[in-house]
């Protein structure tokens, strides 16, 4: 009997440790975009300008040909927020500016990053998610990071490859996207 016993407990701990280590995986998951190539449904990235997959929607193809419109502006606080069209962008106006292209955001709606805690529903989309927190915000397109800080700095809207740490943001999507 105590035998049996110990084989329970021991079987006992390894699924709850096996639990934790799954439960884990998914936080670190959902916290860290990572690019993960997937022939047919992830973009490439060729001299800093995002190419679109060819199975993409029609808005998500719009979503990166605006990513690529302002790629290289200078980051300014308030950039994007006055005027769609601007000389320089900060982490907001870059979102908006491609999510008003891809026809997800409402012409003249100029949201500050903490607006998108709110914007569409959580959790992740297939095309497009948005990572919002008081503070900043950036996108994953077809599997590339469109963010104004890349490496640690303000440097203006961007593609990225690269994960970035995402403790403390939420994620938000369009249904279908």
């Amino acid at each position: 009997m105590k035998h049996i016993l110990h084989i329970i407990l021991a079987v006992c701990a390894l699924m709850l440790l096996d639990g934790c280590q799954q439960q884990q995986q998914l936080q670190q998951n959902a916290r860290t975009p990572a690019y993960v190539y997937r022939k047919g449904y992830t973009a490439i990235l060729r001299n800093g300008r995002a190419i679109a997959p060819p199975h993409a929607p029609r808005c998500i193809k719009r979503a990166i040909a605006a990513g690529n419109k302002i790629i290289r502006k200078p980051y300014r606080l308030g950039g994007g927020h006055r005027s769609h069209v601007d000389s320089a962008y900060d982490c907001s106006g870059s979102v908006a500016f491609v999510l008003r292209e891809a026809g997800m955001l409402k012409d003249g709606a100029a949201p500050a990053s903490g607006d998108f805690l709110r914007w569409g529903r959580p959790g992740f989309g297939k095309w497009l998610t948005v990572y919002a927190k008081r503070g900043h915000v950036f996108l994953i397109v077809a599997g590339l990071r469109f963010d104004t800080s890349g490496s640690g700095r303000r440097v203006g809207p961007r593609w990225y490859e690269k994960s970035r740490a995402c403790g403390g943001f939420k994620v938000r999507h369009i249904p279908g996207y």
